[in-house]
This record gives C-alpha cells, sequence and structure tokens, in this order.
C-alpha cells in the first residue's frame, strides 16, 4: 500500500507542470555553446559580450587587483549591506555619471539604490515606472535594441514600443526618424536610450544630436530613462561618454538612471549596478528612495558587496582612481584598433564594399550590415561565430585572428551587389 501511495503522488506531482513548454535558446548564450562543441582550431567567438586581451583572455583591471588587495588588508566581513546598498559606492557612482559639479547631485536630488548590474538596475526602475509613472504604460525603445530591454519591460508590467534609430543605409543614426517618432509620441512618455556604445550598432548620436533630442524630449515632457553600461569603456574618456546624461539634467528633463560596472570595470560576475532618479529637490528625493527600497526589499533585498566594494575602493582612493582611467583607455584603444585593422584587413583583401561604418561605430560591438545568411556562412562555412544580425564583438578580434575573419567576411559578400553592405 505505501508503494501504491507514493507511485500514486509522484504521478499526481509530475502531472502538475504538463503544460509547461520548453523556452526558446537565449540566443546569445546558445551561439557561446555552439562555439564551445566547435573543435576547428581557427574558431572566433564575435558574439560575446564581455572584453578579451589580444591573447583572447580575459582581463582583470590592474585597478582592480590593487583595489583587492586593499580590501584583504582591511580584514572586512561579510554582513549584509543596508538595503540601499553601499553608501560609499553609491556616491562614487552618481558622481561619475552626473559630474562632481552637477547641481542634483550638490543639493542631495538624486535618489539611487545598488541593484544587480545593469539588468537590475533597469529591472527595479522598470519597476518604479510601472507603480508610479501614470502618463502611460508604454516604454519607447531604440529599433534595435539590447534584447532584454524588451524582456524587462513585459515583466514588469509594461509594454514597449520601438521608435526609430538605425538607419541601414548610412549604418549610422536615422536621427530624423528618431526625432520625428519622440515628436509624434504623447507627451510626457518615457523615453529607453542607450548613454553611449549603443547595444547593438555602435551607432551613437553626436553631442550636437543630443541637443536636439533633449531639445524635443522636453518640448515634448518625455521622461529619459538611460541605460549606461559603457562609461569609460566607449571612448576611454568616463566625461564624454557621460555627455547625454549630464545634459539632459543641467536642462532639467526627467532622467532615470539604470548604471552597469560590468564593462567598464571588467566585473562581470560581481553583478554591480546601481539605479537612480533625479528628482526636483530633497525631499521629493526621500520619498522617492523610501519607495524603491520597498520595491527592492521582495527583489533581491540587500545587495552583494565585495563588487560594489572593489568599484567604491577603486573611485574613492586616488591613485586607483587615475589607475582606472589608464586601465578604460587601455580597453577602448584596443577596441578601436582591431575596428580600424579589421577594415584595413577587408581592403587588403580586395573587398569592394564601403566598411567605414565600422570605425564610425563605437564600443563593444559593430553592426557590420552582413545579411543573416552571411551571417550563418560564416559561422557554417569559416567557424565564425555572430548573430544573425550581423553584430560583431569587436573584443573577440585580436592581431592573429583579424585578417582569418577580415578574409572571411571578404569571401561571404564578394558575390553580392556592391553597396548591399
Amino acid at each position: 500500500m505505501a508503494v501504491n501511495m507514493l507511485g500514486l503522488a509522484t504521478k499526481r506531482f509530475a502531472s502538475v507542470w504538463q503544460h509547461v513548454s520548453m523556452g526558446p535558446p537565449d540566443p546569445i548564450l546558445g551561439i557561446a555553446e555552439a562555439f564551445k562543441r566547435d573543435t576547428h582550431m581557427r574558431k572566433v567567438n564575435l558574439g560575446v559580450g564581455a572584453y578579451r586581451d589580444d591573447n583572447n583572455k580575459p582581463w582583470v583591471l590592474p585597478c582592480v587587483r590593487k583595489a583587492e588587495e586593499l580590501l584583504h588588508s582591511q580584514g572586512l566581513d561579510h554582513e549584509y549591506s543596508p538595503l540601499r546598498g553601499i553608501d560609499a559606492f553609491r556616491a562614487a557612482a552618481v558622481k561619475l555619471a552626473y559630474g562632481e559639479n552637477c547641481a542634483a547631485v550638490k543639493e542631495n536630488r538624486v535618489a539611487s539604490v545598488q541593484c544587480l548590474s545593469g539588468t537590475g538596475s533597469l529591472r527595479l526602475g522598470m519597476a518604479f515606472l510601472e507603480r508610479f509613472h501614470k502618463n502611460s504604460r508604454v516604454v519607447l525603445v531604440p529599433k534595435p535594441t539590447w534584447g532584454n530591454h524588451k524582456n524587462i519591460a513585459r515583466d514588469s508590467g509594461l509594454s514597449f514600443q520601438e521608435y526609430r534609430y538605425y538607419d541601414p543605409e548610412t549604418k549610422g543614426v536615422d536621427l530624423s526618424g528618431l526625432l520625428s517618432d519622440l515628436e509624434a509620441a504623447p507627451q510626457k512618455s518615457v523615453v529607453l536610450l542607450h548613454a553611449c556604445a549603443h547595444n547593438p550598432t555602435g551607432a551613437d548620436p553626436t553631442q550636437e544630436d543630443w541637443v536636439k533630442i533633449q531639445t524635443v524630449m522636453a518640448r515634448k515632457q518625455h521622461v529619459a530613462f538611460f541605460d549606461m553600461a559603457y562609461q569609460g569603456f566607449a571612448s576611454g574618456d568616463p566625461e564624454k561618454d557621460a555627455f547625454a546624461v549630464r545634459h539632459f539634467v543641467k536642462e532639467q528633463s526627467p532622467v532615470l538612471l539604470a548604471q552597469s560596472f560590468a564593462k567598464n570595470f571588467g566585473l562581470y560576475g560581481e553583478r554591480v549596478g546601481n539605479f537612480s532618479v533625479v528628482s526636483a529637490n530633497s525631499h521629493e528625493q526621500d520619498r522617492i528612495l523610501s519607495q524603491l527600497l520597498i520595491l527592492t526589499r521582495p527583489m533581491h533585498s540587500s545587495p552583494p558587496i565585495h563588487g560594489a566594494r572593489l568599484v567604491s575602493a577603486v573611485l574613492n582612493t586616488p591613485d586607483l582612481a587615475t589607475q582606472w582611467s589608464q586601465d578604460v583607455h587601455t580597453m577602448a584603444d584596443r577596441i578601436i584598433s582591431m575596428r580600424a585593422s579589421l577594415v584595413s584587413h577587408l581592403k587588403d583583401k580586395g573587398s569592394q564594399h564601403n566598411w567605414s561604418h565600422i570605425t564610425r561605430q563605437i564600443g563593444m560591438f559593430a553592426y557590420t550590415g552582413l545579411t543573416p545568411v552571411q551571417s550563418k556562412q560564416l559561422t557554417d562555412n569559416h567557424h565564425i561565430y555572430l548573430t544573425l544580425d550581423g553584430r560583431i564583438s569587436i573584443a573577440g578580434l585580436n592581431t592573429r585572428n583579424v585578417e582569418y575573419v577580415a578574409d572571411a567576411m571578404e569571401k561571404v559578400t564578394r558575390y553580392h551587389e556592391k553597396g548591399s553592405i
């Protein structure tokens, strides 16, 4: 009898989840898995969204190494941090983004909460919008954008609509289409903006473009929600990369900001992020912070401490901050040099296409203009792994494989019409 009852209970339990279907694989993670299975000696992974040095190895920033030694010498404990996170980290993150001379920072008008990298920061921001932004349940996102933006909006109870961003003809920003769509959007819409190093295209507005974007958004009373995952990594200059955020705040536009310290500190697995809202005054800041903490409690409660301590140590220690400036320059300069090298080798291989957009674009990724068919041919015939939209991670290129990649790209584009890339 006991055996039969056990069997019956097992059958009943198994049937509870019969309606759960198999979900589709993540396209980026799927590329990584396929790359691992490939045994070809010349295989290249251009899908990875993480910095690699010229030896194709993860790079621990020297400033982070020194910060680790500093923290170890302090004999710190591993107690919970407050719900809002480590105060010294939050203060440093806010100053890095908005600038030390920002009036909102000096007047204590920035409510911030330490989060789980960029994804967690975006998730908290979307939850805040879902609960308190009553003018719209829709987030406007650029077309294209990082795929997780749409998932986060949807899972936060919001919907999304796309605005024009990328021009496949120029391989750059479709500024006229972007401004037109922002003008046509309902008053007080929430607009998601990539602060720098747009993912996946690498196409950024110029500073003059940002001024025009802010002007339209101010007239329409839109809310700017910036995703800033590459400050310092994009150009090597954290001040330059923060221009858009700082300009919007200076012009008193409503600003929300999701920061990630994965790329610009190489702390991918530490999940270091910060979400902030610029408020009208310190009293409003207090109210916003109180509600952010209420939202944070059932999400992740206390955030992880180690990575935030590392960032805090670097940004709050003058010598380490100087070292960090050198480190982000090292990463940005390698990316820029690999862009130039790829284009140079394509020309040397005899490619008749105009590849100048690769050097005009910025940051980790390049939107090559390769078609899905051509992208698949790169993988199937040449063991080069990338997404089907032609996006490549420049960090996956190095002095040993860039010529091989260029040769393969020339081959898969050779028989297509001139100008198709």
